[in-house]
């Protein structure tokens, strides 16, 4: 049994684009619903007393997508920038963005440092967005980094403190809706020791029950830690 308090809890949000197919909608209702059922998770997070969610938005290889839907989803990113930080900040929550933020407009970049600030002063859940982020790339843009550094014989924690993510706590759960079981690259050199949920509903259809088992099957497990 795991008598372990849940500090972190990343999910990757899989299936929006699936779940507006089913509903013969466009792609770009999926994304919105696809956010609206994000602040649900929140606030399911805050209920169970989890002090960090990490959200996988957005891939280093969704830049591959259609010119049409990623310019969308830098529309709903500039709106959430640049309309959400005063609900994040009335409702206490933290916002911090993980990824390449090099790959984005000059104003989203702006928006972001502007929206990590504001949220800063007094918070109780910490938001971490994953936005143009992949695990191998976030790996290679560490170990750069070290290189440029001059670092030899480096530590974990040395490593870790280049990672986009930090000081982020590694995630005790990962959960992925939309029933691939495959983490995508999310989070490779954090999640060693994750207990993973496969679900098979879309992420619009996720619900606060299945959350809710999760974390009781999470504390029926035994994590040993490599001991």
């Amino acid at each position: 049994m795991s008598d372990q308090k849940i500090k972190c809890v990343g999910i990757i949000m899989d299936g929006n684009r699936r779940w507006a197919r089913a509903h013969n909608k466009p792609p770009f209702e999926g994304h919105n619903e696809g956010y609206k059922k994000l602040q649900e998770a929140m606030k399911w997070a805050r209920e169970a007393g989890i002090a960090h969610l990490v959200a996988y938005t957005f891939s280093t290889e969704n830049w591959k997508r259609s010119e049409e839907e990623v310019g969308y989803l830098m529309k709903l990113f500039r709106s959430i920038l640049n309309n959400e930080t005063k609900k994040m900040i009335e409702e206490k929550v933290r916002v911090c963005f993980v990824g390449d933020r090099a790959s984005f407009d000059s104003d989203i970049q702006e928006a972001m440092v502007k929206m990590e600030s504001e949220t800063a002063k007094d918070f109780n859940i910490t938001l971490h967005i994953a936005m143009s982020y992949g695990g191998r790339a976030e790996i290679l843009s560490a170990t750069n980094a070290l290189l440029k550094d001059g670092a030899t014989n480096v530590t974990e924690e040395e490593f870790s403190k280049k990672l986009w993510s930090y000081p982020m706590p590694d995630p005790d759960i990962l959960i992925r809706t939309g029933g691939d079981q495959r983490l995508s690259g999310f989070l490779p050199w954090q999640s060693v020791y994750s207990e993973l949920f496969f679900v098979d509903a879309y992420w619009p259809e996720f619900q606060q029950e299945e959350f809710v088992s999760i974390i009781e099957k999470f504390a029926s497990r035994e994590r040993r830690m490599g001991k």
